[in-house]
């Protein structure tokens, strides 16, 4: 029987199958952090249990923290509390914690893949809806809910019902200034926030063959965002290179057994999905979203539509741009912003500075915006120091924070203020996301390198020379 990339994972990974239920899968690797794990933990205290395989979890503290003077103890004491109960949580089931200061602390689905921790072919779980990052490199990878997190800390397995299967295939080139950011963005345009509820995503296609491992994980990253599961493309020769003689990745014989695996992960020909969409990446521009979820996207240069062009309530339609303080029929182009962000799971790898810094290099931030600039990890603030970009920044005013996921959820000291607009390369633009009555507008590295030194929404392809 022809299978698809999903099939062959998820098959191949289910203990039993419970009759007109769930399967139960097992999991090949548990990543947590310091927000969905202290409960978890608490609940095996509780009643008794250990965790059953503590070499396949890795913590990792990045949601609640401070991205400024972090060899200072944490101000804030939930926080604070956070912090130490996922390293007295760690160190006492034997889990590797990578705590802040740690050379390998940072975001977690930004640390798992640098690390060799995310594989092809594998199971993976976090307490965190964006860890479908990791199908970029063959992976079933899905975010879970602390009381699935205990189970699996547990059990080494989850309950879960096999999703339907979708595939999106993208065929062309990219045009001059488009990213993956934008490919995402277009995406979730096309089939709204809700469009791939209950599927399984594979990405294929000459777009997706097309981009670097960075810009393959922030695809899928964004996978979740228009409801699927998770989102995964077949690893090829760009993955295996890419995970090679990483830490946690097999070395020696192991490496040759595995790529004997991970050589027949992709898609049967003729294997059937439930669902099939096809586009052109010629057709896809820089985007930028108006409104208050990821699916409110446009292209840069357009406008924002009429209400009775949108699907879905005219009423929901018309608060979400009464939120934004935007109306219909207006220009993007040439709109003030107030901050820009660049960091998060989505676009916090060295691409994504290297992108922005070839944006700002030999221009001044505007005077009118704030900018906070995280990188995802340890590894990725030294790429950026060891390859010049920092002395490009700070020519250009920009200041350079600490790994984290900062503005991203407004979980830590990193909040937009009240009614200030934000550029941001994270996932979400949802009321309140970035801090109370902040306006996320998401975008790309380049679009956000563009609107931080003009102080206003432009289309980058005019800076680019």
């Amino acid at each position: 029987m022809k299978q698809t990339l999903f099939d062959k994972v998820w098959d191949s990974h289910v203990v039993q199958s419970i009759k007109k239920g769930p399967d139960v899968l097992f999991i090949d690797r548990h990543l947590i952090h310091e927000v969905t794990s202290p409960v978890a933990f608490l609940g095996l205290k509780n009643r008794g249990l250990s965790v059953l395989y503590p070499k396949r979890t890795f913590a990792t503290a990045d949601h609640n923290t401070p991205t400024i003077n972090q060899h200072l103890p944490v101000a804030d004491p939930l926080s604070r509390n956070q912090l130490k109960a996922l390293e007295e949580n760690a160190t006492s089931h034997g889990i590797s914690y990578w705590g802040l200061g740690h050379k390998k602390n940072g975001i977690v689905h930004v640390v798992g893949p640098e690390y060799g921790i995310t594989q092809p072919g594998a199971t993976i779980v976090c307490g965190d809806s964006h860890t479908s990052t990791h199908g970029a490199f063959g992976a079933i990878a899905f975010g879970i809910g602390t009381s699935e997190v205990e189970m699996v800390l547990a059990t080494q397995c989850i309950m879960q019902s096999k999703p339907k299967k979708m595939r999106i295939t993208i065929n062309g080139s990219l045009n001059r200034g488009v990213t993956p950011k934008d490919v995402a963005l277009f995406i979730i345009s096309k089939l709204t926030t809700s469009g791939a509820t209950g599927y399984f995503v594979e990405y294929a296609g000459e777009i997706f063959e097309q981009l670097s491992m960075e810009g393959r994980m922030t695809v899928c990253n964004l996978s979740i965002e228009m409801g699927a599961r998770g989102g995964m493309i077949a690893p090829d020769e760009k993955t295996f290179k890419y995970i090679k003689d990483r830490e946690f990745t097999p070395k020696g014989t192991d490496w040759d057994k595995a790529m004997k695996y991970w050589k027949t992960l992709f898609t049967d020909e003729d294997a059937i999905f439930d669902e099939e969409l096809v586009f052109d990446g010629c057709k896809i521009d820089p985007m930028i979203t108006f409104g208050t979820n990821p699916g409110m996207g446009i292209s840069i240069t357009k406008n924002i539509p009429k209400a009775e062009n949108v699907e879905g309530g005219k009423s929901t339609y018309k608060k979400s741009l009464d939120y934004m303080g935007y109306a219909e029929g207006e220009s993007m182009l040439g709109k003030p912003i107030d901050y820009v962000f660049i960091g998060s799971c989505t676009n916090g790898r060295i691409e994504d500075f290297r992108a922005f810094a070839s944006i700002v290099k030999g221009h001044q931030k505007s005077e009118n915006v704030t900018a906070w600039l995280v990188p995802g990890s340890h590894k990725v603030l030294e790429s950026i120091k060891e390859e010049g970009l920092l002395e490009i920044f700070n020519e250009a005013q920009f200041k350079l924070r600490e790994p984290g996921c900062s503005a991203c959820l407004a979980m830590n000291d990193d909040k937009i203020p009240e009614g200030k607009y934000a550029v941001s390369t994270s996932n979400r633009n949802f009321e309140g996301r970035q801090g109370p009555g902040a306006r996320t507008l998401l975008a790309s590295p380049l679009v956000a390198a563009a609107a931080a030194i003009t102080g206003k929404i432009t289309d980058p392809r005019t800076l680019i020379y």
